[in-house]
């Protein structure tokens, strides 16, 4: 396992730390404690971090331009005012099921948003995976545990998903121009122990970098599915990352304490903090999101 410069971005521990996304044009990171239900903002020049208090368990969300966020939350996706924070929902996501939850998603190319629901108690195949397309929720895969690792190739027609409950991260051909299927998936990574695939990003070479849950560290994977590197994240349960920095060149990490007894919390000093590693990466910018009026 590799080590690399590492700073701590902010040390507010996140019960459940997931979704970050940077925007370029603000040099601005977002990310989620889904069960605190709070939004993270940090000005990157500044370091000033601003937490938002969510009445929704948001877990991811989209840029859609200058002034507003498509918010992925609990029970549907809202529009959200960055000036004030208000929002206003968009569309329903299994508002009728209470059960569920919104989980892991990220933009394709194309500005389709690809997203993940999941039982708010991880139950077995509850969650499904859906894409918002031209203003419409299309569901694409049922019977999901915990979906996670949604990220796309560079020009789009590649996709990649994961179920954790499975340990399994999918590749799937996609049609560049919508973002959405072309086949079937097929099984590209399969992990048998040392922690579990979670969220995932890929940089401008296409290669796939990879938190993994349990283990403490990102996996970076090529297209085919090849391990080519393993840098350590202070924080057992490393969660999501996400390219920040002006030249995308750091990597955002998030990462929990959600289910951690105390012996092991006080083991894993920096558990549920929010981190910067150094890697010099060439990574991309973040999509906006299409709506059906864009």
């Amino acid at each position: 396992m590799e080590t690399v410069p590492t700073t701590v971005l902010c040390g507010e521990r996140c019960q459940l730390g997931e979704g970050p996304t940077y925007d370029a044009t603000t040099d601005t990171a977002w990310w989620f404690d889904i069960v605190g239900r709070r939004l993270y903002e940090a000005r990157l020049v500044s370091a000033e971090i601003t937490i938002h208090s969510l009445d929704v368990m948001g877990s991811a969300l989209g840029r859609i331009d200058a002034h507003r966020q498509l918010l992925v939350a609990d029970d549907g996706l809202y529009v959200r005012n960055i000036a004030d924070g208000r929002m206003a929902l968009y569309r329903p996501l299994e508002a009728d099921n209470a059960a569920t939850r919104s989980n892991d998603a990220r933009v394709h190319p194309s500005g389709t948003f690809w997203i993940g629901t999941m039982g708010r108690k991880a139950e077995l195949g509850l969650g499904a995976i859906y894409a918002l397309h031209r203003g419409e929720l299309t569901r694409l895969y049922e019977h999901v545990t915990i979906p996670n690792a949604i990220c796309f190739s560079p020009d789009g027609t590649i996709g990649y998903f994961a179920d954790t409950g499975k340990n399994v991260l999918y590749r799937v051909d996609l049609d560049a121009a919508t973002g959405l299927p072309r086949g079937a998936p097929a099984a590209l990574v399969t992990r048998r122990s040392g922690g579990g695939i979670d969220g995932a990003v890929v940089d401008a070479d296409g290669l796939i970098w990879n938190a993994r849950w349990g283990g403490g560290c990102i996996d970076v994977y090529s297209p085919q599915g090849e391990h080519l590197r393993c840098l350590r994240v202070p924080a057992r349960q490393s969660s999501c990352p996400a390219f920040i920095g002006r030249d995308f060149s750091r990597l955002l990490v998030t990462s929990a304490w959600q289910g951690m007894a105390e012996d092991a919390k006080r083991a894993d000093a920096d558990h549920g903090r929010t981190f910067v590693l150094d890697i010099a990466a060439r990574g991309r910018a973040e999509p906006d999101v299409k709506l059906a009026t864009a």
